[in-house]
């Protein structure tokens, strides 16, 4: 034995040394590029170089695709997908040696098994988006609309699933499968709906809140879950070769959902519950976790021949929507998905089609019936059922063409018959086309068949206010809106009762104090007594009743203040959730909370909520809220750009230059009277200055220094100072001023600047140019603007309208006001800076109270035409006017509040 292991090792170290140099193995040269290595080609050993490439590709191709396409409000992905058809052999592999380069088919797997892997996880956020509730509660509707909705498209489906057998099941790249299976997938691509993009179309469109957008969703969740269900149904009967193995593979799957919902939910939600997940969302641990359990599902749906993809989505559906933990999850992976593996994904369904197919006739005839019966089916049965259930002609229309929608789901369905081998690639192409086309024209049809005229003229005749035609049924409808008494109210009223306040998080102690002084002065509640000694003692007839009780707390009528929270709303799928779960959101949110809790508090009567919209809808979205709140006023909070602080927490905060276009479209928009809030140290909250390390002789460091408690504010007073040069708008400022005054904490200056009359005629071409604000009209988006000479009558007109404005209600001041609003007459011939010199002698004289306030009016005023050089910001002087821009740049120690009229403001 000895002997042979001896010989072994003789003859191994004689073959080494007799080996040339140039037989020794290498390592693989480690300097890449520099070595001369292609960086492109592919290397099975080493994958990642190529797939690099292939994704940056892709994903910047898509994204410059979908820059153009979002302009016409197309979802992404018909970009993505159209990307890939550029990218495969419609086009690009049509150049020699570009298929072999960049997508050669041995590294094809690779860029296969990431893109699944993305779709399992997209399903799994699919499954997260569906809420069982919005079904459940409106199961009455969505039952109806959704099985019209797949019935009649799935019939019809089945109708031309026979000439697609006949014409194309034997091209290349099939396998032989019955007419039956055949046939139930082709019913099963034609009557499912893509509930994602329905979900971004209906939140872009602004329907959400419809009875079009609630049946839609309410319909869009039974028909996923349905689709889902059958094409598990046919992946089954197509990876099993006997009906039996199917029935057999259905009815494990059905237990492993049972087994889902019984025995893996409920320690789930404990788990949630024990962690905090719940209500803070879902910690590291819950989110791996949960993965776990997306990858298991799918590995088992998978191995027991259905697709991976249906385990994932019944994990999304377990998970539960309480304290907005199904967005909170979605938020924590959605980016990952929707960047990276979601592109990637859909470019290959492009990479897959070949319009080239697309050669004769016959194809282009089934195109041409694939496409029309998508549409007819979808339309007819989602109008049908929505008209059963007594809406408008035209709003089942607008839900027949919205569940037409096919979008990404369609497309996942395709690639997985084109992976079963059920469609050849041809037919997968056919089905490509009809996906892009009932995707890209679901918008534009729905625009054109419930525009937002029609929507406000249908939600009128339902509430009643209107007749068919648009004639109004009883002028002054609407409530207690129609009382005698009211009317007579509103017309001689002028002061604030109803508020809408634009809620931001970095805005709100200062609007808290704002809002305290609207209110009134609280009224002074007796000592309490315990109700047992109440009821022991007796009450003598002629005792006075207790200010604290219910009637006479409620006497006075308060104020009604409405806070409106606006969000953006992204390309992210979880911004879409919160836009859908809005009234939920709204009961969480802690800006809200906070501000309802307030106002409660300090005599105010108070309703909140959140909007969730996309960025350029903002003013649009509050002139809408205003006018349906029927509000005086809307009070918008105004980032000061010359004292930016940054809040970590401030995510509904905006830009300067979008601050200003937002509140310039809103000023323009306004039906009402509009208020700017810069807020400097209102309420006793100052600005915080960030902190800077002081080199001092003990070494202190900045994280060791310890800050002082800020001390209550003991002066709760507020001085006003207010500016009046004449013109609507300071007229509407200055009984705002007098109501701000009956608060018992303010004290108020009213400055009226006399300019002579020939300071606004001393230019040859004197015009002024005006925007008629609050006038409606059948545009929404443009204002009238009027223009014209002023002559010397007119100016005089307007002096002597101010000064008898003015003069009045300085002398009919109610002796509770008196001591506190003082009324001065100022000659001047340059107001403006002669307002700034009064304006640093009347605010910020009394460091230590609660803040000054400087009111002014926006609006041009025909006989001020000086302009200062220090009012160099431009953009803020378009915005809220030169007097306030001057008083904003020049340093004045207080918050200014900038008054545009509108609505009944314009008569005041």
């Amino acid at each position: 034995m000895s002997s042979i292991i001896a010989s072994v090792v003789t003859k191994t170290v004689t073959a080494s040394a007799s080996a040339s140099p140039s037989s020794i193995l290498r390592a693989t040269p480690q300097g890449g590029i520099l070595e001369g290595a292609d960086p492109s080609k592919y290397d099975p050993k080493n994958p990642i170089f190529l797939f690099i490439i292939q994704a940056g590709i892709i994903i910047i191709f898509c994204r410059l695709l979908h820059y153009p396409l979002s302009r016409l409000r197309q979802p992404r992905v018909i970009a993505e997908v159209l990307g890939g058809i550029i990218l495969g052999p419609s086009v690009m592999m049509r150049i020699p040696g570009f298929e072999n380069a960049i997508f050669p088919a041995a590294a094809m797997p690779t860029l296969n098994l990431v893109a699944n892997l993305g779709l399992v996880l997209f399903l799994f956020l699919v499954g997260l988006e569906v809420n069982m509730r919005m079904f459940l509660s409106n199961w009455r509707v969505a039952l109806s609309v959704g099985l019209a909705g797949m019935i009649l498209p799935f019939a019809l489906g089945c109708s031309i699933a026979r000439g697609l057998y006949n014409e194309f099941h034997n091209d290349p790249g099939t396998v032989p499968i019955k007419f039956g299976v055949y046939m139930l997938f082709i019913g099963t691509a034609l009557s499912i709906t893509a509930f994602p993009v329905l979900c971004r179309i209906l939140t872009e469109l602004k329907l959400l809140g419809t009875p079009v957008g609630v049946t839609v969703l309410a319909a869009g969740v039974g028909n996923d879950v349905t689709g889902w269900i059958l094409l598990a149904l046919c992946v089954a009967l197509v990876n099993n070769g006997s009906g039996l193995t199917a029935l057999y593979v259905l009815l494990v799957c059905i237990g492993w959902i049972v087994f889902l919902v019984y025995a893996i939910r409920p320690p789930f939600l404990w788990l949630l519950r024990r962690t905090g997940s719940i209500q803070n969302g879902p910690t590291q641990g819950m989110v791996a976790l949960t993965l776990l359990m997306v990858l298991t599902s799918a590995w088992f749906t998978g191995i027991i021949g259905i697709h991976p993809i249906f385990g994932a989505f019944l994990v999304g559906l377990i998970c539960p929507h309480d304290g907005g933990f199904a967005i909170k999850l979605t938020e924590k992976v959605e980016d990952l998905v929707s960047v990276i593996f979601l592109p990637l994904y859909f470019a290959l369904s492009g990479l897959s089609t070949n319009l080239g197919l697309l050669n004769d006739g016959i194809t282009w005839a089934y195109v041409i019936g694939v496409i029309a019966v998508a549409f007819s089916g979808k339309i007819i049965g989602g109008t049908l059922a929505a008209r059963a259930n007594k809406l408008v002609w035209r709003e089942s229309f607008t839900i027949g063409v919205l569940m037409s929608c096919k979008g990404l789901v369609e497309l996942i369905v395709l690639n997985i018959g084109l992976q079963a081998k059920i469609l050849s690639t041809r037919t997968f192409t056919i089905f490509v086309v009809m996906a892009l086309v009932t995707t890209v024209s679901t918008t534009p049809l729905t625009l054109s068949l419930y525009p937002l005229w029609y929507q406000k003229k249908l939600d009128s005749w339902k509430r009643g206010e209107i007749d068919w035609d648009g004639n109004p049924m009883m002028p002054g409808e609407g409530g207690d809106e129609s009382t005698p008494e009211h009317s007579i109210e509103k017309l001689q009223s002028t002061q604030v009762r109803r508020l809408l306040v634009y809620l931001r998080l970095d805005s709100l102690p200062s609007l808290f104090t704002f809002i305290a002084l609207l209110g009134g002065d609280r009224a002074a509640n007796a000592t309490k007594v315990h109700r047992s000694k109440i009821e022991l003692g007796t009450v003598p007839e002629t005792e006075v009743p207790s200010t604290d009780s219910p009637s006479a707390l409620t006497s006075k009528r308060p104020l009604e203040v409405h806070g409106v929270r606006i969000l953006e709303l992204t390309e992210r799928t979880s911004s879409v959730m919160k836009s859908s779960e809005v009234d939920d959101y709204t009961y969480r949110d802690p800006v809200v909370n906070a501000f309802r809790t307030f106002a409660q508090l300090n005599n105010v009567a108070v309703s909140g909520g959140v909007s969730i919209v996309p960025e350029g809808s903002y003013a649009e979205t509050l002139t809408s809220k205003a006018s349906d709140n029927f509000s005086d006023l809307v009070l918008i909070p105004w980032t000061d750009p010359h004292n930016t602080v940054d809040v970590d927490s401030t995510i509904d905060s905006l830009s300067g230059g979008t601050q200003d276009a937002f509140i310039q479209k809103t000023l323009e928009m306004a039906t009402c009277n509009t208020a700017v809030f810069i807020n400097r140290g209102f309420g006793g909250s100052a600005p915080v200055e960030s902190r800077t390390l002081t080199r001092t002789l003990s070494g202190i460091s900045l994280r060791s220094r310890r800050e002082a408690p800020i001390p209550p504010v003991v002066d709760r007073s507020h001085h006003v100072y207010f500016p009046f040069f004449g013109g609507v708008d300071d007229r509407v400022a200055l009984r705002f001023v007098l109501q701000l005054a009956q608060n018992s904490n303010v004290t108020a200056t009213i400055i009226h600047f006399n300019m002579p009359i020939q300071l606004g005629i001393n230019k040859e071409a004197d015009v002024i140019t005006e925007p008629a604000r609050g006038v409606p009209g059948p545009s929404s988006s443009g204002h009238l603007t009027i223009s014209g000479r002023v002559d010397t009558e007119t100016l005089y007109a307007e002096a002597g309208q101010d000064a008898a404005l003015i003069h009045t209600l300085r002398d009919t001041l109610p002796a509770t006001l008196s001591n506190r609003v003082v009324f001065v007459d100022v000659a001047t011939t340059t107001p403006i800076a002669d307002c700034l010199h009064h304006a640093r002698q009347e605010v910020g004289q009394s460091p230590k109270n609660a803040g000054d306030l400087i009111v002014v009016g926006r609006g041009r005023h025909s006989r001020m035409a000086e302009t200062l050089e220090q009012a160099s910001n431009a953009e803020t002087k378009k915005t809220l006017g030169a007097v306030a821009d001057t008083l904003i740049s020049g340093g004045v120690r207080a918050s200014v509040l900038v008054i545009q009229a509108g609505g009944r403001g314009l008569g005041a």
